[in-house]
């Protein structure tokens, strides 16, 4: 009995020693998050504090920063589940991996194979032709009315039938919310359900519970959206997940193959980035004016109002960003999130590309009539990387704006500039009072915000 028991123990042993919680050692968290001085790691204390600084500028809620699984710096309301917006399809995509790995989702099956269609007028049989992949990559040419989009968004959706699946990218609410259909009618389980038994409970999420996800109806698609609400420090451990390429300790949660499939470019954004399968990845923020030069292989979730989960597998770092939508709120630009991400990636101790802060800014600083003076007549030039791009923009002297080598494509384009004591101010047709603070340098004119962000770096054009 006493060698059976001995036995036993030692078979138990074993098991608590594969299968027992990961620790902080293990590059994991274990129940709670071990923390660390961002000194221990070699940050500099001062750039780090300088970042939240900054974040307190923007308004952020909260800031989770976690390198080699342990946590280096946090603030704000980690603990509370906010809206993720967006980054619900992220998290949407690792779901569909596990299912296409267990062989319930085929990737290269049509919506019409699939039984999917929707409100009249009901998808056509060329729309039926997308497949379950090309509505990953938001590439399904599907552009009927959805639900949970942005108005601007809205206004930007193609005409139906002016693009055959497969062709054109478009950042398609209808291709994200038909997925979840997808998912749920092929596995039969909630999206809510399934992210906590797959997902939560398997990487030890402290917060997240199956009814902190909501579903989003109305009258223009049967399709509903998935809101989905999670913590700073939970998605701070999805983002970890990715991070090491859907393993947990051992364990892989979200199959290999899937998560480099996912943060694969497949399509560019018309501001710059690549786009996988609902996952950003590329540069952040560098379009029109250098902002942060991530170090390759970075990818990241996003969400409307400021939802950010950035992975750094080249430094071994987690970056989450959170802004609370249940409070009154700005969202800011994403050129405010680079300028927050280089300021930590400094802190970190990596060159994150130029300092495009007013205060490191060389040049002139023009006011009033000096200011206009030298700005009248002159065309500007920025964003050669853009998909449609250069921009150019005229001051003409009467202050109207024109744009030379506008596309009809993007729309009507006016608008007037004035000049306002040190600050160059611009209303585009339809659009809100934008106003910058120039620096002129030689050929070249940098147009700062308010927080001293880079906005825009041009070079004045030969008249």
């Amino acid at each position: 009995m006493r060698i059976r028991q001995l036995v036993f123990a030692v078979v138990l042993l074993g098991a608590l020693v594969r299968f027992g919680p990961a620790t902080a050692e293990d590059g994991f968290p274990a129940a709670k998050w071990e923390r660390v001085t961002p000194a221990e790691l070699g940050w500099s204390e001062s750039v780090l504090a300088q970042a939240r600084s900054f974040s307190d500028q923007i308004r952020s809620s909260a800031i989770v920063i976690v390198q080699h699984g342990k946590v280096v710096a946090e603030w704000g309301n980690t603990t509370k589940p906010m809206e993720v917006a967006s980054i619900r399809k992220s998290l949407l995509s690792a779901l569909i991996g596990i299912a296409v790995s267990g062989h319930q989702i085929n990737l290269d099956s049509t919506l019409g194979e699939l039984g999917i269609d929707d409100n009249p007028p009901g998808l056509t049989g060329v729309e039926k032709g997308a497949t379950v992949r090309e509505l990953l990559q938001a590439r399904s040419g599907v552009y009927h009315a959805a639900l949970y989009e942005t108005p601007d968004n809205a206004k930007m959706r193609p005409p139906r039938g002016s693009h055959p699946p497969g062709t054109f990218w478009y950042y398609n609410n209808w291709d994200f919310n038909a997925l979840g259909t997808i998912y749920e009618h092929a596995t039969g389980t909630g999206i809510f359900q399934a992210l906590d038994q797959k997902i939560a409970k398997a990487i030890g999420m402290q917060d997240y519970r199956p009814q902190d996800g909501s579903y989003v109806r109305g009258e223009a698609s049967i399709h509903p959206a998935y809101e989905i609400r999670m913590s700073a420090r939970d998605l701070a451990r999805f983002a970890l997940l990715y991070l090491h390429k859907g393993n947990w300790a051992g364990h892989q949660i979200v199959p290999r193959e899937w998560v480099e499939e996912s943060t694969r470019v497949y399509s560019r954004a018309a501001f710059g980035p690549g786009y996988g399968y609902l996952w950003w990845t590329g540069f952040l923020g560098g379009a029109v004016a250098p902002t942060v030069t991530l170090p390759e292989g970075s990818f990241w979730a996003e969400g409307a109002g400021g939802q950010y989960a950035l992975v750094v597998p080249a430094l071994d770092l987690v970056v989450v960003h959170r802004v609370d939508r249940d409070t009154p709120y700005t969202e800011p630009s994403m050129r405010s999130f680079a300028r927050l991400f280089w300021l930590i990636l400094k802190a970190e101790g990596y060159d994150p590309g130029p300092d495009a802060s007013l205060t490191a800014a060389i040049g002139e600083r023009l006011t009033g009539e000096t200011l206009a003076a030298k700005l009248q007549g002159k065309t500007i030039s920025f964003g050669p990387k853009l998909r449609d791009g250069p921009f150019t923009m005229r001051f003409e002297p009467d202050g109207r704006m024109t744009y030379p080598h506008w596309k009809e494509s993007l729309g009507p384009a006016a608008g007037t500039w004035t000049v306002a004591e040190d600050k160059l101010c611009i209303l585009n047709s339809g659009a809100s009072r934008r106003c910058y603070i120039p620096v002129l340098n030689g050929e070249r004119i940098e147009l700062f915000d308010q927080l001293g962000v880079m906005q825009i770096d041009a070079v004045v054009l030969p008249q």
